[in-house]
């Protein structure tokens, strides 16, 4: 499927449609020239100008004859957000960007740069949004609380992606070890939005971010993280790609994850476990699940207790990724050190692998939604003083 883009005309000529060129996969690119009258070649030509030399504007794309740049530039697009905040961390690891949309909506992505582990190479993570807005409403979530405008397209979404390889390439970040990092090395989508919700955009910006004519982002090196959407999940797990699966859980029982996420009416945690099951059964590959800690609400020891044993289970492909709460309008706690200590204790007394996700970009607001919301809250001052 093309994604088209309502160009504003000159007065008195009629609206032009453009066709988002990120937003297509290699063969529909190669199909969208062919039927333009040029040699199938071009596709891998036009794709080296977007993917590899990283280029926005048809003018710089000097591997293509100048009439077929000028007919790109009459009818198609790069989609290319417009940079209307940027922010970086104390630390120089964390860059977050607020971005507008030809539409006018903001949506947010964040570069969080990785120094090598134990687990791994030095790493480029782009967490990307995937909706404009969200519909579930999670309380501890800035998205959550901003209601749901649009989905965003495949090439919105690869647009994201192609921010910060571009700056990547302007500016290579020096890992501890030495290693120079200049391009996207692994994606996350858990910024605005639901990313099953959209499921077919998001779907075809992964094909498109990981095919060879593109930023061949490996597929291990994407994680979809959800709130729980069962039908989504099983669509996931009919698919030929190896992406990683990540729960949004955030509670041991239904009463007080109902709390926090109202998707629990509809997508109960057993429904939820079942649909993990059945993917971990058709894909083999490990499931993880966040659980955001808010003190005084899921962090305490008989909760941590309950966990291990809903999810003891799937102990050999399943593992709890703890993630201390953003401060948010809400005004939830991060649990104290000693408390989330105990918490992990009694995770792997139970036989459940865990982790504590390190906070990235406090100082500037990276969890999802929360720069939006700060803009937002701006302009609604701004009008309400004119």
């Amino acid at each position: 499927m093309q994604t088209t883009q309502t160009v504003a005309p000159a007065q008195g000529e009629p609206a032009r449609q453009k066709t988002e060129l990120v937003g297509l996969t290699f063969d529909e690119l190669k199909d969208w020239l062919v039927a333009r009258g040029q040699p199938s070649f071009r596709a891998k030509q036009l794709a080296e100008a977007l993917y590899g030399a990283l280029a926005d504007d048809f003018a710089a794309m000097r591997t293509l004859p100048a009439a077929l740049r000028e007919r790109l530039a009459q009818e198609a697009t790069v989609a290319s957000p417009a940079e209307r905040t940027a922010l970086v961390a104390k630390d120089g690891r964390t860059r977050k960007v607020l971005l507008t949309l030809a539409d006018g909506r903001l949506i947010e992505t964040v570069l969080m740069l990785y120094p090598a582990s134990a687990e791994g190479r030095a790493r480029a993570t782009v967490c990307v949004s995937t909706q404009a807005g969200c519909a579930y409403g999670c309380t501890f979530c800035a998205t959550g609380q901003m209601g749901f405008d649009r989905h965003l397209t495949a090439g919105e979404i690869v647009a994201q992606v192609l921010y910060f390889a571009r700056d990547l390439r302007a500016h290579p970040w020096q890992a501890p070890d030495g290693q120079t990092i200049d391009h996207v090395t692994n994606l996350v989508f858990m910024g605005m939005g639901e990313p099953l919700h959209n499921y077919d955009h998001t779907l075809k910006a992964i094909r498109v971010l990981n095919m060879p004519e593109g930023l061949r982002i490996g597929a291990r090196h994407m994680t979809i993280s959800t709130v729980g959407l069962v039908p989504g999940i099983a669509r996931l797990a009919e698919e030929d790609l190896q992406v990683n699966l990540a729960i949004s859980l955030h509670a041991p029982n239904d009463a007080l994850r109902l709390r926090t996420m109202p998707i629990t009416r509809k997508y109960p945690i057993a429904a939820v476990l079942d649909a993990c099951r059945a993917y971990v059964a058709r894909t083999n590959r490990q499931v993880t699940f966040e659980y955001v800690l808010l003190a005084g609400v899921n962090d305490a020891p008989a909760q941590a207790r309950e966990l291990a044993a809903l999810l003891a289970p799937l102990a050999h492909l399943g593992h709890v990724n703890l993630i201390p709460v953003n401060r948010t309008a809400a005004a939830y706690r991060p649990p104290s050190g000693a408390t989330i200590r105990a918490f992990r204790d009694l995770l792997w007394a139970g036989g459940v692998s865990n982790s504590v996700r390190a906070e990235r970009g406090d100082d500037i607001a990276a969890a999802c939604g929360q720069l939006r919301t700060r803009e937002d809250r701006k302009r609604t001052a701004s009008e309400a003083h004119e």
